[in-house]
């Protein structure tokens, strides 16, 4: 089975979120599973990040899509075997900024373009008409809007004969520009319509990918339900109704390579399950670093994440100045929304002993947020997986979660029966409210005051498996799934 991935981010290249994670992961967990026997490549642009990464790099063709001169060029990741192919246009991707926009976090302006040439070179990829003559692909993996349309170039200019897979990471993210764009993207006129690419009369990149792609993936079981409804679906809704037989939900694993406090090489002292002390060492190395009160008897709640709407943040600033009167410390990384983090800094300015806000994403940072902190704190709107509350199972650090998503797959909420049948591994917020949250958060603490309850609890998520492998395995059933589907 021959494979291409096709992301606009993997990491360690290049990251913005969690799209990159799973872009880093995902192939080379399919690739290491016993019952693969086959070949799996990435494609991704060329950004700045990516050429100053990928090791062994050489040039493999030079092409011309949509009117840009690009040349394809292989490596290697720079932790792993993996092949990569990343294409090169020095105009296009190699920008001060970051993959989507400059460096005031405004959108690049041609951003259809930059990723129609990705979705470009990924169908041609997959049709006879590849540059690279000794490797076509059986199937090939999109991911997210980015990539949205590479299935309509595949069944409507190249007939490919490639399965396709695509895959939602976040559906709220939908690629929608003007229809102006549709002749420069060489995208036929005709197919601009409900059973097409158009959404509200606007070109819709996810539109497309999920219209014409042989099989849907997306990050959890319960979101792959949810974005069925009006609620979540975003106006996609009714599309995914009438392909809920190809819509497959499987939560995300985790790289435990990248992810492990035994092996982490960010943190300052390695610990497990059977040996949590170093996790203390961690924590008093992260409250000097932040300039928070040394103080083990603070309960240290973490935040890794976007500032947004969706992650539910804006329900902490009202309730944080009860918890810091109650003894909690916060260790708060990420940015988003300005009127977000100016709250977030405000607090911190207000109770710099016990509030730390940093901006930005900092890869060191947030492994040490993850370890450090006693609890951590995840209430998003909605959430198609997540990937911290995961990282927060695996070191120790139970998550504070909304029943939404992959936070509903992957956290059980604690309590006596729970506790009981030892499957409790966090807790889990009765609505998303800032009230609620805080009668959780209280109860969170609590129960860390009862060290043995705790260490239960820590146990339960620390042992369970949510390395890529169970995940990989379920891919790679679609993956046969699309490949063993008839041609429509």
């Amino acid at each position: 089975m021959r494979v291409l991935f096709a992301t606009s981010e993997a990491y360690p290249l290049i990251k913005t979120g969690g799209l990159a994670d799973v872009s880093g992961a995902l192939p080379k967990a399919i690739s290491q599973l016993p019952n693969f026997s086959g070949d799996i490549k990435i494609l991704l642009p060329a950004y700045s990040a990516v050429l100053a990464k990928l090791q062994s790099i050489h040039v493999i063709a030079n092409i011309s899509v949509l009117g840009q001169a690009c040349t394809l060029i292989a490596g290697k990741m720079p932790d792993s075997d993996m092949t990569v192919i990343a294409i090169k246009n020095a105009e296009l991707f190699e920008r001060t900024g970051g993959p989507y926009s400059d460096e005031n976090g405004v959108d690049w302006p041609d951003n259809p373009l930059r990723f129609g040439v990705l979705s470009r070179v990924a169908s041609l990829l997959c049709s006879t008409s590849t540059p690279i003559k000794d490797w076509l692909p059986d199937l090939i993996h999109c991911n997210d809007w980015q990539t949205g349309l590479t299935p309509a170039y595949m069944k409507l200019l190249d007939n490919s004969q490639t399965k396709s897979i695509f895959s939602i990471h976040n559906i709220a993210f939908q690629g929608c520009f003007d229809a102006n764009w549709i002749e420069q993207l060489d995208l036929p006129a005709a197919h601009f319509q409900m059973n097409g690419f158009e959404y509200f009369k606007q070109l819709s990149f996810l539109k497309a990918g999920l219209f014409y792609a042989d099989q849907l993936c997306t990050v959890s079981p319960t979101y792959a339900q949810e974005i069925q409804t009006t609620q979540f679906g975003f106006g996609l809704e009714g599309l995914l109704q009438t392909r809920t037989a190809d819509l497959t939900g499987i939560v995300n694993g985790i790289d435990a390579q990248e992810w492990n406090p035994a092996t982490d090489v960010h943190l300052p002292k390695h610990y497990s399950n059977a040996r949590i002390t170093g996790k203390h060492t961690v924590k008093h190395a992260l409250q000097q670093q932040l300039g928070l009160t040394i103080d083990a008897n603070s309960p240290l709640l973490g935040v890794v994440s976007r500032l947004t709407h969706q992650k539910g943040l804006d329900l902490l600033p009202d309730i944080m100045p009860k918890l810091v009167e109650a003894g909690c410390q916060f260790a708060i990384l990420g940015s988003g929304e300005k009127k977000l983090e100016a709250s977030f800094n405000a607090l911190a300015e207000r109770y710099p002993e016990q509030i730390s806000m940093n901006t930005g994403y900092h890869e060191h940072l947030s492994h040490n947020i993850m370890a450090g902190s006693d609890l951590f704190i995840m209430p998003s709107r909605f959430e198609p997986c997540g990937l911290n509350q995961l990282y927060g199972l695996a070191y120790g650090t139970p998550p504070v979660v909304t029943a939404t998503g992959g936070l509903a797959d992957s956290v059980c909420d604690t309590t006596d029966l729970s506790l009981k049948n030892n499957i409790a591994t966090g807790f889990v917020v009765k609505s998303v409210t800032s009230a609620s949250l805080l009668v959780t958060i209280r109860h969170a603490i609590t129960v860390w005051q009862d060290k043995k309850t705790w260490r239960k609890i820590q146990k339960n998520g620390m042992t369970r498996d949510i390395s890529w492998a169970s995940s990989a395995n379920a891919y790679l059933d679609c993956y046969k799934k699309a490949i063993e589907r008839e041609l429509a």
